[in-house]
């Protein structure tokens, strides 16, 4: 069972990143905030900054921003107790999990509410979380699968198209089979198995033959 993210009663960090970036473009009217994170980029990407990128940096306090942007994404992850260091994929592969058991669960009329004094007499729908989803709607983003649709061209999209597939399938696919259920055949299958290898790596699909081919987990009921 995936990890429920854990509430944090301090909100202190984001107070301090809004609170440098205030006081610096209080003290410096010449900069922006699309200038400090054009530069933060930079400086991620590992390339060299040009004279006017340093002297963003120095003035920018650049460096201090991006130390407060780290420690929010590490308790961000340590919410969901998830690691730190997770690639961009990863992030992406559990992100949409997540959403997917969200749905099933609102489906079961069950709502994690942030704010339930204010936000269930307005919203919940006579006590319930939302319309029954049957199961082959659960994955809303996902083409429909009935013809050959391109393969769509937005990772979150992407990632739900590929669940869709093998959500539909009988048995376990390899990445040649789901990509040549997309228009592009082929041409998309090293996506297609980034895909399946982020996955599985974050325990929403199974496989048993050493990452050849891949199934959905059957997610318990009862």
């Amino acid at each position: 069972m995936r990890p429920r993210p854990k509430r944090r009663r301090s909100g202190a960090r984001p107070r301090r990143l809004d609170g440098l970036r205030k006081r610096v473009l209080d003290e410096h009217p010449e900069l922006t905030l699309t200038k400090l994170y054009n530069v933060r980029e930079a400086i991620l990407a590992g390339r060299a900054l040009t004279p006017a990128e340093e002297s963003i940096r120095d003035r920018g306090l650049v460096l201090i921003l991006n130390e407060h942007h780290a420690a929010i994404d590490a308790a961000v992850a340590a919410a969901y107790g998830w690691p730190s260091d997770l690639g961009e994929q990863d992030i992406l592969a559990r992100l949409v999990a997540l959403n997917l058991e969200r749905r099933a669960e609102e489906s079961r009329g069950e709502i994690r509410w942030l704010r339930p004094d204010y936000q269930r007499p307005r919203f919940a729908r006579d006590g319930r979380g939302g319309e029954q989803i049957e199961a082959g709607e659960l994955i809303a983003l996902a083409p429909a699968l009935s013809a050959k649709e391109s393969f769509p061209a937005e990772p979150v999209e992407r990632v739900a198209a590929v669940l869709a597939v093998l959500a539909a399938a009988p048995g376990a696919l390899d990445a040649g089979e789901i990509a040549s259920r997309f228009r592009q055949g082929r041409r998309v299958e090293r996506a297609v198995r980034d895909i399946l290898v982020s996955l599985a790596r974050v325990g929403e699909i199974a496989t048993g033959d050493g990452g050849r081919n891949f199934a959905r987990r059957l997610t318990a009921t009862g």
